[in-house]
């Protein structure tokens, strides 16, 4: 049996919401129609680049803090950069935010540290705008499935 490709979820979660996003992304990820990927879940403060050496692909998720990214996130970022900068080329990412207002700060932030690592977009980040909308749930749900399908199937 081949050995499960890791797919690792650094997500900020600091409010039910924000955790039921997380645990959605979990969950399609985990989909029991894909065999070969075992996805994880670490905090953005707990997370290092030990654990992005380790993946075959990351899924990044935060708030919108300020026009920017989570400062856990952003912490994730200052402790994994120069760790990863020359062995993680070309690892495939994708993100979500959680916005109250447009993200479209905190996209460009994630995109200038990712771009800097030479990490592949596979998808535009999921940008979940405005009020609480239970469809983000499942939006969510269906980034992480994605990615793992991605990963299962050899895409990237």
């Amino acid at each position: 049996m081949p050995e499960k490709r890791q797919l690792l979820i650094v997500a900020h979660a600091p409010s039910p919401n924000t955790q039921r996003l997380r645990e959605a992304v979990l969950e399609g990820a985990r989909d029991p129609e894909i065999a070969n990927v075992e996805a994880r879940w670490i905090a953005p403060l707990e997370a290092g680049p030990e654990d992005v050496l380790a993946a075959d692909a990351v899924i990044l998720g935060t708030t919108e803090n300020l026009g920017y990214m989570s400062g856990a996130l952003k912490d994730f970022f200052d402790r994994s950069y120069y760790p990863c900068l020359e062995k993680t080329q070309g690892l495939p990412y994708a993100a979500y935010i959680r916005g109250r207002h447009d993200g479209t700060g905190t996209k460009r932030a994630i995109e200038s540290i990712t771009s800097g690592l030479r990490w592949r977009a596979v998808q535009e980040p999921l940008i979940l705008r405005g009020d609480w909308d239970e469809a983000f749930v499942e939006q969510c749900r269906e980034l992480g499935m994605a990615m793992a399908a991605g990963l299962d199937g050899g895409i990237f």
